[in-house]
C-alpha cells in the first residue's frame, strides 16, 4: 500500500512533489490506514550515469538527491521507492535503463535507502523477461536490504506462473487509464490469475486511478473494492495533497483495505456472470467470505449471489455486512444473497458464518 506518482504526475515529479506527497500521507491520516510506499516512477534520472557508472538523480528537480529524500520520507515513517527498467534506457527515454548494470544499481539504490523497485520493461535487448528479471532479484538480494521487487513487464508472457519465484508483485496487464473501460479490463485481465497470487507474491492489475477525475464517485468505488477483493496493491494514484471528499472517502474505507490486507492472502475472483451482472467472492481469515454484487450494466439492476458460487454450503446461515454503509444487515441470511445495485457500481459484503 502506498502511492506512486506516474498516474497524476507524469514525468513532472521532483523533490518537492514527493516530500509533500509524503506529508500529505501523514496528515490524512492515510499512513495510519497501511499506505506506507513513496513510489517515484520515471523520469527522476539524468539521460547519464557518472563516472563510476552509477545512476544518478536528476540535479535540477531532485536537488538534495536520493540518499537525503530517502532520509526524509523514513522520518515520516514511511518507504521511499524507486523505479528503474530491465532494458538499456527506460519507458520515457529520460534515463539509463539498469540492464547489464543490475549490481551496481541495486547497490546504489540500497545506499540510497530505496525500500521498492518498480522495473519496467522497454528497449530490452530482446531476450525473454524470465532471464532478465532475475538478474535484479539477485543483485537485491546481494545487498542485504530488503526491498520490495515490483515486476512491470505488462502480463506479455503470463508471469503469473514464473514471477512468484523472482519478484513481491508482477503486472498482469498493459497499463491501466483513467476511464471506467479501461479499468473494469484490468480488473477482467487480472481475475484469471487468481490462484497463483497469495502471501509475499501478488497480481498486480496496475495502480490506482481513483480522485484522476474523469469517472464517477460510483466506479471509483468499484474499482477500489475490485482491488481489494483481488489483494491487488494499493498504489494510490492521484494527487494526494488536493482530494476531495468523495476520494478520502474511498480511499480511507478501512473494513475494505482490511479485506485488501486480509492475512489469509488468497485472492477473490470471479465466480458468476450473467450479461454484465456478476459476483465476486473469496475467501477471509477467520472462515469469512467476502462477496462484491457488481453491476457493469448502463441501469440499475438486482444482482444475486447464491452460496453455492461463493463456496458455502446451502443450509449455512450467515450474518451479512456492508463494507460501504459500515452497518451488518439485520436479519442473517441462507442460501443467497440478493440486492439491487446502481449501474456501474458495487455492493461489497464480508459473511460470517453462525456457529450453530
Amino acid at each position: 500500500m502506498g502511492w506512486n506518482s506516474w498516474n497524476h504526475f507524469g514525468c513532472d515529479v521532483s523533490e518537492k512533489v514527493i516530500k509533500e506527497t509524503a506529508d500529505a500521507l501523514i496528515s490524512s491520516g492515510f499512513s495510519k490506514l497501511g499506505y506506507e510506499y513513496v513510489n517515484i516512477d520515471d523520469c527522476w534520472g539524468e539521460l547519464k550515469r557518472d563516472k563510476d557508472g552509477r545512476l544518478v538523480a536528476n540535479s535540477t528537480i531532485f536537488p538534495s538527491g536520493m540518499k537525503a529524500l530517502a532520509d526524509y520520507v523514513h522520518s515520516k515513517g514511511l518507504k521511499l521507492g524507486i523505479y528503474s527498467d530491465a532494458g538499456h534506457y527506460t519507458c520515457a527515454k529520460r534515463q539509463p535503463g539498469s540492464l547489464g548494470h543490475e549490481e551496481i544499481d541495486a547497490a546504489t539504490f540500497s545506499d540510497w535507502g530505496v525500500d521498492y523497485l518498480k522495473y519496467d520493461n522497454c528497449y530490452t535487448d530482446g531476450s525473454k523477461p524470465q532471464d532478465r528479471y532475475p538478474k535484479m532479484r539477485d543483485a537485491l538480494l546481494k545487498t542485504g536490504r530488503p526491498i520490495f521487487y515490483s515486476l512491470c513487464e505488462w502480463g506479455v508472457d503470463d508471469p503469473a506462473t514464473w514471477a512468484p519465484k523472482i519478484g513481491n508483485s508482477w503486472r498482469t496487464t498493459d497499463d491501466i487509464n483513467n476511464t471506467w473501460t479501461r479499468i473494469v479490463s484490468r480488473a477482467d485481465l487480472n481475475n484469471k490469475w487468481a490462484k497463483y497470487a497469495g502471501p509475499g507474491g501478488w497480481n498486480d492489475p496496475d495502480m490506482l486511478e481513483v480522485g484522476n477525475g474523469n469517472v464517477t464517485k460510483d466506479e471509483y468505488g468499484a474499482h477500489f473494492s475490485l482491488w481489494a477483493l483481488m489483494k491487488a496493491p494499493l498504489l494510490i494514484g492521484c494527487d494526494v495533497r488536493s482530494m476531495s471528499p468523495g476520494t478520502v472517502e474511498i480511499l480511507s474505507n478501512a473494513e475494505v483495505i482490511a479485506v485488501n490486507q486480509d492475512p489469509l492472502g488468497i485472492q477473490g475472483e470471479k465466480v458468476y456472470k450473467h450479461g454484465g451482472l456478476e459476483v465476486w467472492a473469496g475467501p477471509l481469515s477467520d472462515n469469512r467470505i467476502v462477496v462484491i454484487l457488481f453491476n457493469r450494466e448502463e441501469s440499475r439492476a438486482t444482482i444475486t449471489a447464491k452460496w453455492e458460487d461463493i463456496g458455502l454450503k446451502p443450509s449455512e446461515k450467515v450474518q451479512v455486512r456492508n463494507l460501504w454503509r459500515h452497518k451488518n444487515l439485520k436479519n442473517p441470511r441462507t442460501g443467497s444473497l440478493t440486492s439491487s445495485v446502481k449501474s456501474h457500481a458495487v455492493k461489497m459484503y464480508i459473511l460470517t458464518r453462525i456457529q450453530k
